[in-house]
C-alpha cells in the first residue's frame, strides 16, 4: 500500500479547484492508497505541515498549489528519500510547467499514481531552499508590489512590473562567482534552476533542473528604453540576446550589498527581506525526487 499525503492551497489559482478528500478517494482507491490531507491557510503554513507529515513516513507528499507552495513542500524535502508530487492549480506554475507536468488535475494525477521519478538539482540561498529561480534585483521588488496587490493574475504582475521599473534604483554590490569578483550595480541579479518562471516566461531558456549548475543572468542599471527593449525580449524569450546582460553558469555566489543592512530578494516568486546585507547561493545537486511523466 502506498501512502500519499496531500498538502493544499485552498486559494491557489483563485481557489477554483475542488481538491477534496471524497475527490482524492475517487482517484486513489483505499485498497491501494493510504491518503491524508492538509490546507495550508498562511504564508509558511505548507512548512509546518510538510514537517508534520515527514514524521508519519509517507512514501509521496503531493503539493497541490503555485511555485510558491511547492517550494514551502519540496524545501522540506531536500536530500530525503520521500518524492515529490505535483498538482499545479497556482498562477504561474513555473516549475510544473519546466517539468511538463500538466495543468489538468486528472492527468497530473495519472502521474502521481506512475511513481515514475527523478533527482533534480535544488538551489539554496543563505536558508531558504529554491527550486525554480530567485533574484535580488528589481525582481524583488516586483514580486513585492505582486504580492501587495492580492491578485494572482498575469495582468497584476505586468502591473507590478511597470510600477517596479519606474520606481527601482540600484543597489551597490560586490558579486564573487567563477572565481572573480566584480562591483556592480544590478537592475537586475537573477539566479535560475528552471527553463520557465511562470506565465509561460524565461530569462533562463536553456537553464536545466539536473545539470548541477545555476544560471545567472546580471543586467547592470540601464536607461528607460533599455528597459523597455529588455521587456520586450523577455516577453519573446529572447533575453540572451540582449547586448548588456551578462550570462553565466555558476555553482555558487556570493553577494555583499555594503550600503544596505537588510536585502530584499525574491525565492520562487516570494517575497523576502533577509535580515543581513551578505547573501550566499549555493546549488545541492539531484537533492530532490520529483515524480513526473
Amino acid at each position: 500500500m502506498t501512502y500519499i499525503h496531500f498538502i493544499v492551497n485552498p486559494i491557489s489559482g483563485k481557489g477554483k479547484h475542488q481538491i477534496t478528500r471524497e475527490f482524492l478517494e475517487g482517484h486513489f482507491p483505499v485498497a491501494s492508497y493510504k491518503i491524508e490531507i492538509d490546507y495550508s491557510r498562511y504564508k509558511k503554513h505548507a512548512i509546518a505541515l510538510t514537517e508534520k507529515a515527514i514524521a508519519q513516513q509517507p512514501d509521496i507528499i503531493v503539493a497541490c498549489g503555485g511555485d510558491g507552495t511547492i517550494s514551502e513542500i519540496a524545501s522540506q524535502l531536500v536530500n530525503t528519500n520521500i518524492k515529490l508530487g505535483i498538482i499545479p492549480v497556482g498562477s504561474g506554475n513555473g516549475l510544473a510547467s519546466n517539468l511538463d507536468i500538466p495543468r489538468c488535475v486528472t492527468k497530473s494525477i495519472a502521474i502521481i499514481k506512475k511513481q515514475k521519478s527523478v533527482a533534480i538539482d535544488s538551489g539554496k540561498v543563505n536558508q531558504y531552499c529554491f527550486f525554480s529561480n530567485m533574484g535580488l534585483g528589481i525582481d524583488a521588488m516586483i514580486i513585492k508590489k505582486y504580492e501587495n496587490a492580492n491578485k494572482r493574475t498575469l495582468s497584476a504582475y505586468v502591473n507590478a512590473s511597470l510600477k517596479a521599473s519606474s520606481q527601482y534604483k540600484p543597489q551597490k554590490a560586490i558579486l564573487r562567482y567563477n572565481g572573480k569578483e566584480q562591483e556592480a550595480d544590478p537592475f537586475l541579479l537573477f539566479i535560475s534552476n528552471s527553463n520557465e518562471m511562470g506565465y509561460n516566461m524565461s530569462l533562463t531558456p536553456k537553464a536545466s533542473l539536473s545539470d548541477g549548475f545555476l544560471d545567472l543572468l546580471y543586467v547592470p542599471k540601464i536607461s528607460f528604453l533599455q528597459k523597455m527593449l529588455f521587456g520586450g525580449l523577455v516577453v519573446t524569450k529572447q533575453s540572451e540576446k540582449f547586448k548588456k546582460a551578462e550570462h553565466a553558469m555558476i555553482q555558487s555566489l556570493n553577494a555583499e550589498l555594503p550600503d544596505r543592512i537588510f536585502t530584499d530578494v525574491q525565492i520562487d516568486g516570494e517575497y523576502h527581506r533577509l535580515e543581513t546585507n551578505k547573501v550566499q547561493v549555493d546549488i545541492l545537486p539531484k537533492s530532490l525526487n520529483v515524480l513526473v511523466s
